[in-house]
């Protein structure tokens, strides 16, 4: 059995929808939508939540929706484990189609051993519903840093060696520095 959607505002029935004219929606999300959304992404805290935008018809039985995000979130420095307070505002493209292209014909190994991917990102399934939620929840994700960081946070440095010997620094491991200075001392003496 399907576990119930959170939030049924967010689901627009294909069949339903207007082919002539533009579909637009405008939410801003209240605090369970707000808590649900910040726990699905794993943020300290998030505020300010807008997304608006429209779907359009494309062809006889695609849809195009094309919207923006607004919000603020609260993340973890990756470095310090302060508070990274970043303001997003991230459009959002997708097309949602009723046949994807067959990959299984063309289906490469890359050099990993992967399998190809569709060269389109925007690219999505049409179903009877288009699940406004999931794609607010997706190009929030993606326009998240990966790795806040507070300003001035750095990452140090470890040297670890055996008692009485000295620890090798980056300097030490670039070996054409060496052939550089000893390049600029023969320059100066001719």
């Amino acid at each position: 059995m399907e576990e119930p959607r959170a939030f049924p505002d967010f689901l627009l029935d294909t069949s339903a929808l207007a082919r002539r004219k533009k579909t637009q929606f405008n939410y801003r999300l209240d605090a369970d939508q707000l808590k649900a959304l910040k726990e699905e992404l794993d943020l300290s805290a998030l505020r300010k939540v807008s997304f608006a935008g429209n779907l359009s018809a494309a062809g006889k039985h695609d849809w195009v929706l094309e919207a923006e995000i607004g919000a603020t979130a609260v993340q973890p420095c990756t470095i310090t484990l302060e508070p990274v307070t970043t303001r997003v505002k991230s459009e959002v493209i997708r097309r949602f189609v009723a046949e994807l292209p067959d990959l299984s014909k063309e289906t490469e190994e890359d050099e990993f051993g992967g399998t190809a991917m569709l060269d389109d990102d925007t690219l999505e399934p049409l179903g009877r519903e288009i699940d406004l939620w999931r794609v607010l929840q997706e190009g929030l994700a993606l326009a998240l840093p990966d790795y806040p960081r507070i300003d001035g946070a750095q990452l140090g440095t470890l040297s670890i060696t055996e008692p009485g010997s000295t620890a090798l620094s980056d300097e030490d491991l670039k070996p054409f520095a060496g052939l550089a200075a000893l390049k600029g001392k023969l320059e100066s003496k001719s």
